[in-house]
């Protein structure tokens, strides 16, 4: 079959399935599998390529709800290509605006300390090490530490932050790195924070997304979100930078998470790119 009907075929099909996105979707795995990018895709569209083999097998992935990230292998972060399955949470875009926040902070201390100054970030709770790989290539300079508690989703930050200069431990977030307690300049955080109640709506996440990565503890989702904000507390200096991501339902909680103990100052809420309350940040008095 040329690949344009089997990707007018699978678009079909992924409509039909509740895919949110079909003809992307088609075209992605088209792509993936031709390793070609869209671009080179579409112009052999109007060609005589026929379908890739294999193609029908991850549309029916697809229309059965597999996120299409575990279906290729791979995530698109920032500036970065990150491989991710089953075990880990797939990074979304909204995170994305979190670590510009910790990214511009590190970036005026930066230039506040001269280039003499070596600048220190964690990041609590990595899953797939989309936010410390991050901070370890857009700071120059600053030394990054990320950990990681899931036995399924620390050899995919293994894997993603290997070369990267990145220090990453196998642990729990509430007592790790404590030789760097009242030393950190920044922490970034993305710590499960769904309620208990709560189930997610897209079957993707339902079925797909590790459970240890989505729920955050407690009726009210709150007992990882408390535990990070305590870690930050620990870890951080005087004056260093705290953000972290939560729903968008939970930023009144998060203000005052921090605000009431006592460790944080200009305590403020951020948007991300759809002007949704995306993170809350903090710097240690």
């Amino acid at each position: 079959m040329l690949l344009a009907d089997a990707v007018k075929r699978a678009t079909a099909v992924l409509a039909a399935a509740g895919v949110p996105s079909p003809l992307v979707d088609a075209q992605l795995l088209a792509a993936h599998l031709l390793g070609v990018g869209r671009g080179e895709l579409a112009a052999l569209l109007f060609g005589t390529t026929v379908a890739p083999e294999g193609y029908d097998a991850f549309v029916a992935r697809r229309a059965a709800r597999e996120p299409l990230q575990h279906i290729t292998g791979t995530a698109y972060f920032r500036h970065l290509e990150l491989a991710v399955g089953e075990g880990v949470f797939v990074p979304r875009p909204e995170t994305e605006s979190v670590v510009q926040l910790a990214i511009d902070v590190l970036t005026q201390m930066c230039q506040e300390r001269g280039p003499d100054g070596t600048l220190t970030a964690v990041d609590l709770g990595t899953g797939s090490g989309a936010m410390a790989a991050s901070l370890a290539g857009e700071v120059p300079g600053c030394r990054v530490y990320a950990v990681e508690l899931s036995d399924d989703a620390y050899p995919w930050a293994a894997k993603n932050l290997a070369g990267t200069g990145v220090t990453l431990v196998h642990g729990d977030l509430r007592d790790a790195f404590a030789e760097l307690d009242g030393a950190a300049d920044v922490v970034v955080s993305n710590p499960p924070y769904i309620p208990a109640g709560a189930i997610p709506r897209d079957p993707e996440v339902q079925l797909h997304d590790p459970h240890m990565a989505l729920y955050g503890g407690g009726e009210d989702g709150m007992e990882m979100p408390s535990a990070a904000a305590s870690a930050a507390a620990r870890l951080l200096r005087p004056g260093g930078y705290f953000v972290m991501e939560h729903a968008e339902v939970q930023a009144g909680q998060m203000a005052e998470l921090l605000r009431g103990s006592g460790d944080w100052e200009d305590v403020a809420t951020h948007l991300d790119l759809t002007g949704r309350d995306r993170a809350t940040s903090g710097r240690r008095r």
